[in-house]
């Protein structure tokens, strides 16, 4: 096995060109405290010997960092790439990088990453909590190091910060409507952990629709936690299993909740959307090709992401940390796809 090589330094170069290393330094910075043909030879050594600046130490030195840390519960769902996609798209352009960090819906691990990322002296850390319970004493960290600190998607609500969020509870309540509309009764709802803001919000959405159009509220068909793909499915056969199974299923944790729906669906035969209405969330790409297709949720997240970039830049990246946070909500839009159009 070949031995990696060692990353060239400057004191590489000053020891081979037997000069002092700061005058390397100044050469590689353009400096004009350094002689054209020294400076031209300087620059000569270091492409010869492979050298690239270490952009990090450079600008802690220069006392800008230039980065921003990102923290998401999870980096292979379509809704969080998306808003990584966009902030990436505004943040690019104006010469910062982003670090992306995943806590795999784990409070321990977000707390790792939060502290790497305030090791990492990044300019501001954008997080979406993960769904684990703990404290926000990390996230209190943050403010304390004068870092800027935005919030998305999943907020702390008592940490004043600024935050952009979807109108969750009006998207669920659409949702819900819809299914109302399109003729179904009884309509479950698949929960995810209330100790979570949106979700909470969701299924307020899902209630304030039933009493909207006078159906009563069933605990029956209301199930806790069924936030992934395979509690979902677990869920779906419980509740199509019933004597007076439900005619709908709102998956409002994600589509892929409503994935699992549909499979289990499919499985016993179940006819959708004639003798079952599936309606997911966040609109992953997935939902267009499944047979049928899902309606489900836009949450405009490359557009959110967007947001979050331009935020910093307009709002954020001012001398004064003391500014007034804003919470910035954006609304979802009802994607109505045949999963639900019984007419």
């Amino acid at each position: 096995m070949k031995t990696p090589q060692k990353r060239t330094t400057i004191y590489d170069i000053a020891k081979k060109l037997n000069i002092a290393a700061s005058s390397v330094s100044r050469a590689l910075s353009n400096s004009s405290k350094v002689n054209p043909a020294t400076k031209a030879l300087i620059l000569k050594t270091a492409a010869e010997m492979n050298y690239q600046q270490n952009v990090m130490a450079s600008n802690l030195r220069k006392g800008s960092n230039r980065t921003i840390g990102v923290v998401v519960p999870r980096i292979n769902q379509g809704y969080f790439s998306n808003i990584i996609a966009g902030m990436e798209d505004i943040t690019y352009n104006k010469g910062y990088n982003l670090i992306i960090c995943q806590s795999n819906e784990l409070h321990a691990r977000e707390v790792d990453c939060v502290n790497a990322l305030i090791n990492q002296h990044v300019n501001c850390i954008v997080i979406s909590i993960a769904a684990e319970p703990g404290g926000h004493e990390h996230l209190q960290q943050v403010l304390d190091h004068r870092i800027r600190l935005i919030q998305f998607d999943r907020v702390v609500d008592e940490l004043e910060t600024f935050k952009v969020i979807n109108d969750n509870e009006r998207a669920s309540s659409e949702a819900v409507s819809h299914l109302i509309q399109q003729g179904y009764q009884r309509i479950a709802l698949l929960e995810g952990p209330q100790n979570l803001d949106i979700f909470r919000q969701r299924k307020e959405g899902y209630l304030s629709a039933l009493r909207k159009h006078g159906l009563p509220i069933l605990e029956e068909l209301m199930c806790e936690n069924a936030w992934t793909k395979e509690l979902s499915a677990e869920a779906t056969r419980k509740l199509l299993g019933m004597k007076n199974p439900p005619d709908a299923i709102f998956a409002s944790t994600s589509d892929f909740s409503a994935l699992g729906v549909l499979e289990v669906a499919t499985q016993m035969g179940i006819s959708v959307p004639e003798q079952l209405g599936i309606c997911g969330y966040s609109n992953e790409p997935f939902t267009e090709i499944t047979s049928p297709s899902i309606t489900t949720i836009d949450q405009y997240s490359f557009s959110m992401g967007k947001t979050i970039g331009n935020l910093f830049f307009q709002e954020m990246e001012v001398a004064d940390l003391h500014i007034e946070p804003k919470i910035m909500s954006i609304k979802p839009k009802l994607i109505v796809r045949k999963s639900t159009q019984r007419s």
